[in-house]
């Protein structure tokens, strides 16, 4: 069942430049589905106009059988999706548990247990929950970032370069969790510079160039193609 399909979208951060140009991709219930391309491809700016940060000036974006096109991001959230900015993802003041509560701030029921779903899938932050997130390492703060998201039991997780800036150790650890958390059946769609290594891990993966689909297929057969090798894999 397809569970997200962005269908010919075109959108950017004024009404007279265009960052998108009718791109589309759909993302299957259970899958991981990997966004890949140059910088400025206009990969983060696709998340964005999921998530409703951005208004799509065309196009059609619909969760299951619900069109969300231009939905504000309060709103995009009370439908199921939920989404990590690559920059500014924690609140750096509060703690790791203050972080996890915000992210329930839709929520009236007791989520407690679901905090301590997040500290079974995230150990770390369990042993440290007093501690301030702007006092965490890249990776952990990461992790708290995802944690956050995860709160409202979405059935479709945006993460935007999850592995950036962090160390080599980390970025295998951030991939683990990643399909940790789809295991658990929620979707998931990934941007990511790390090209070679989101493919691995994608049912799906999308290249993207000059806000434009330049290629699809799965993530086994993109990985295979000397094309997307030669061009986005380095070799």
């Amino acid at each position: 069942m397809t569970i997200l399909e962005v269908k010919e979208v075109t959108a950017g951060y004024s009404a007279a430049i265009d960052i998108l140009h009718e791109v589309s991709i759909e993302v299957k219930s259970g899958d991981i589905v990997s966004i890949i391309g140059p910088n400025g491809a206009g990969k983060s700016t696709l998340l964005k106009a999921i998530f409703g940060i951005l208004k799509p000036n065309n196009g059609t974006i619909t969760l299951k059988e619900d069109d969300i096109t231009g939905l504000k991001p309060d709103k995009v959230a009370r439908k199921g999706i939920s989404y990590v900015p690559q920059v500014n993802n924690v609140f750096p003041s509060m703690t790791i548990q203050e972080n996890l509560e915000m992210g329930a701030f839709i929520r009236t029921d007791d989520f407690s247990r679901r905090i301590e779903e997040i500290y079974e899938l995230f150990p770390v932050l369990g042993e440290r929950h007093k501690q301030k997130a702007g006092q965490l390492s890249g990776g952990q703060r990461q992790m708290v970032a995802m944690g956050r998201a995860l709160m409202l039991d979405p059935q479709l997780l945006l993460l935007d370069e999850p592995s950036a800036g962090l160390a080599p150790n980390l970025v295998d650890m951030i991939f683990e969790k990643i399909k940790e958390i789809n295991a658990t059946g929620v979707s998931i769609a990934i941007v990511e510079q790390n090209a070679r290594e989101a493919l691995k891990m994608a049912d799906h993966g999308y290249v993207l160039a000059m806000g434009k689909n330049v290629l699809d297929d799965t993530g086994d057969a993109l990985l295979a193609s000397e094309e997307v090798g030669r061009l986005y894999l380095g070799g």
